[in-house]
């Protein structure tokens, strides 16, 4: 979340920043709020200024010529009052800072500098393209055709068993899926030096709130039950459990609960989970848009100076898995009308689908600066300084079900096989394609 201090300080300031975003930020709801905290403070302050005076009445008392027990029990009438009153005011106060610490939380993210003004995707910038699409001289098949023509991609079955937007994977779709997977885990791990952490798939109220789900995307999450002390979700990305790790945190030149000093690197491959509210009718056929579905995520912890470069070097992560494939992409700068919640820059990599003739997205990779670090508390320290807070970036690399999609529809032949990119042939036991 944003730092208070600056609503306080130039609200005017946020507001036009956050326009960018589309967003309107309610100037006259905060300072409604900040009105009722300082009267709240000014009351209490008072409050406790006269029952301070009022617990040295009883010696002057004493000295007017009251007994020590008429004196003890004027004072103990006074100091009654003035408790009462003092405890109205600090639970006023307590609420209104309630009050205002949810108004910050629904604030999202300042958008950096460099992200340019538009209302959607249409106008995000385009970055670069790597890749020429290839041509085909034959009619090209979408991946449900292509996955069903093999008995390895099942729509319905998945209907069948749970519902619509799920599907049943099988034979040497199943495996290429598999092999994905643990290849973007490989590269991540051996060559981009991330540490794999195996995370939960349920998470509680408070880690979605330190990433920024909640309070204000909770119709997009699969909510399981309330107790007493939590309330508890499937993830809709690993990026909860993952960059929670560091929740509460002070990271620091000793060993903390496995960490050291940034930067930190993890990398974690799970399924994920999204109700897509509000997005009926879109994408409904096949992968693009699913309820379940997995993601390679990589999560960055960095010093402030350098969460600008961090992003640089994660996007780079996640097209060089893209180049590996020989898929062809693009990657886009998202303008602010398209820019998350929490976000405060995003590049979208976008794959090429022979069957849409456009780019669709495989991963989006952002800088967060410290908005999620300060809903998290998640901090660092150098030296004998104060805990400062850390910035945090993330990115997919990639989302795997999207990638299978891509490699069926950019690797199809005219016979409806699919030839294996050299990368996954290893995984695959050396099959260079699938029929």
């Amino acid at each position: 979340m944003l730092d208070v201090k600056i609503l306080r300080q130039d609200i005017e300031t946020v507001a036009k920043k956050l326009k960018v975003k589309g967003f309107e930020l309610d100037i006259k709801a905060f300072q409604a709020l900040e009105i009722q905290r300082k009267e709240s403070d000014v009351q209490t302050q008072s409050l406790q200024a006269e029952r301070k005076k009022a617990s040295k009445k009883v010696g002057q008392l004493i000295g007017q010529g009251k007994s020590v027990d008429e004196a003890k029990a004027e004072v103990a009438s006074i100091l009654a009052t003035i408790d009462a009153d003092l405890q109205s005011y600090v639970e006023q106060s307590r609420l209104v800072n309630e009050a205002i610490h949810s108004f910050v939380l629904s604030v999202p993210n300042i958008p950096d500098a460099e992200v340019p003004a538009g209302k959607d995707e249409n106008d995000n910038i385009e970055i670069c393209t790597w890749g020429e699409p290839k041509a085909y001289n034959f009619d090209v098949k979408d991946h449900v055709d292509l996955g069903s023509d093999l008995n390895g991609l099942d729509f319905e079955l998945g209907a069948k068993i749970t519902g619509s937007r799920f599907a049943v994977m099988r034979k040497d779709i199943a495996r290429l899926h598999r092999a994905l997977a643990q290849f973007m885990l490989d590269t991540h791990i051996d060559d981009n030096g991330y540490e794999e952490v195996n995370v939960p798939f349920i998470v509680n109220d408070k880690s979605l709130t330190g990433t920024g789900q909640l309070p204000k995307f909770e119709a997009d999450l699969f909510k399981l039950r309330t107790e007493e002390t939590a309330q508890y979700y499937l993830i809709p990305t690993a990026e909860v459990p993952v960059t929670n790790i560091l929740r509460d945190v002070i990271v620091e030149s000793q060993n903390v609960q496995g960490l050291s000093q940034l930067p930190i690197k993890f990398v974690s491959h799970t399924p994920c989970f999204r109700s897509e509210a509000g997005s009926s009718g879109r994408d409904v056929r096949g992968m693009i848009r699913q309820h379940q579905f997995e993601k390679v995520e990589l999560v960055q912890a960095v010093y402030p100076e350098d969460s600008d470069k961090a992003l640089e070097e994660l996007t780079g992560h996640a097209e060089n898995i893209m180049q590996q494939l020989e898929l062809p992409y693009r990657k886009v700068l998202l303008c602010g009308g398209d820019l998350g919640f929490s976000a405060q820059k995003t590049y979208d990599i976008e794959v090429w689908l022979p069957s849409q003739q456009t780019y669709r997205e495989i991963s989006s990779c952002s800088n967060f600066g410290d908005y999620q670090a300060r809903r998290m508390k998640a901090r660092f320290k150098l030296g004998e300084a104060k805990p400062q807070l850390l910035h945090t970036v993330n990115g997919s690399g990639l989302a795997v079900g999207r990638t299978l999609l891509a490699v069926l529809e950019n690797n199809q032949q005219a016979d409806g096989s699919i030839l294996i990119p050299k990368v996954l042939q290893s995984y695959m036991k050396g099959k260079t394609s699938i029929s």
